[in-house]
C-alpha cells in the first residue's frame, strides 16, 4: 500500500515539473515573440516630366443639326491644320466624338410666367494634343487664341504633365524604401545591444506624386500631381523585424 502511495506521489511531482517546464518555456516563447521592432522606410526621387496632355473644346449652333456638324468638322480642319503649322506631328493630335445637345432660352413675359424656348443644337467637340514636346505644346496652349481670327473659338484648358517610366520608378523606390526600413531596425538594434533578427512582416505605403517647390499635402490615397513639370515621388515600406 505504500509502495503504492509512493508511486503516485511520484508521477504527481514528475506531472508538476513537466508543466513547470512546460510553462517557462511557453512564457519564454511568448516574452520572445514580443522582442520586435517596427519601423518605416522612406524612399523619394525628384524627376521631371517628359510628357505633356492639352486639351481644347470648341463648338458650333445652329437650328440645323447639319448645318451646326458641317460647320463644326470644318473648324476640326483649321485646328488641325494649326496645330501642324505649329509644329505638332499629326499622330500626336486626336478629337474626341461630337457631342450634341439642345440649347433653350427663358423668356419672363413681365408678369413673372416664364416661357422656355428652344435655341438651336449645340455641336461640342474636344482636341487633345499628347507630346514629349513639352516646350512646344506649353507655346501652342498659350497661342490658340490666334484661332479666333479664323472665325474659331477655341476654350484651352491648363497642360497636364505625366512620366512615361513611372512603372519602373515605382518599383526602384520600393525596392529602396525596404532597404532604408531594414538600415533604420538595424540601426535601433544595435543601439539596443542587441541584433536584428528575420522580417515578420512588411507593408507598402501610399505612392506619391507631389509638385516641387509648392505647398502640397499628401494625400491618404496618394497625391497625383499633373500640374508641375518637376515633381517629387516618394514610398513607404512599414516593417516589422524579431530582435535577437
Amino acid at each position: 500500500m505504500e509502495s503504492t502511495k509512493k508511486i503516485i506521489a511520484a508521477i504527481l511531482g514528475l506531472s508538476l515539473i513537466c508543466s513547470s517546464f512546460i510553462l517557462a518555456n511557453a512564457f519564454k516563447y511568448r516574452y520572445k515573440k514580443q522582442q520586435t521592432i517596427s519601423v518605416t522606410g522612406l524612399a523619394e526621387y525628384d524627376f521631371v516630366s517628359d510628357l505633356v496632355v492639352w486639351d481644347g473644346s470648341f463648338n458650333r449652333q445652329s437650328f440645323e443639326m447639319k448645318e451646326a456638324y458641317a460647320m463644326l468638322k470644318e473648324d476640326e480642319k483649321k485646328v488641325k491644320s494649326f496645330l501642324i503649322t505649329k509644329g505638332i506631328d499629326e499622330k500626336e493630335i486626336s478629337f474626341s466624338s461630337v457631342y450634341i445637345r439642345k440649347d433653350f432660352r427663358s423668356q419672363n413675359d413681365g408678369n413673372g410666367n416664364y416661357s422656355q424656348y428652344f435655341n438651336g443644337y449645340v455641336l461640342d467637340e474636344s482636341v487633345i494634343i499628347e507630346s514629349k514636346n513639352i516646350q512646344k505644346v506649353e507655346t501652342i496652349s498659350k497661342d490658340i487664341a490666334q484661332l479666333i481670327d479664323q472665325g474659331i473659338e477655341l476654350n484651352s484648358n491648363a497642360p497636364r504633365y505625366y512620366y512615361s517610366k513611372l512603372k519602373d520608378l515605382k518599383v526602384e523606390l520600393l525596392a529602396k524604401a525596404a532597404a532604408d526600413a531594414n538600415i533604420r531596425a538595424s540601426t535601433i538594434a544595435k543601439n539596443s545591444k542587441s541584433s536584428l533578427g528575420g522580417l515578420l512582416k512588411s507593408n507598402m505605403g501610399i505612392f506619391q506624386i507631389t509638385g516641387q517647390n509648392t505647398d502640397e499635402d499628401y494625400s491618404y490615397g496618394g497625391a497625383f500631381n499633373t500640374s508641375s513639370i518637376n515633381k517629387t515621388a516618394s514610398i513607404t515600406v512599414k516593417a516589422e523585424y524579431q530582435i535577437k
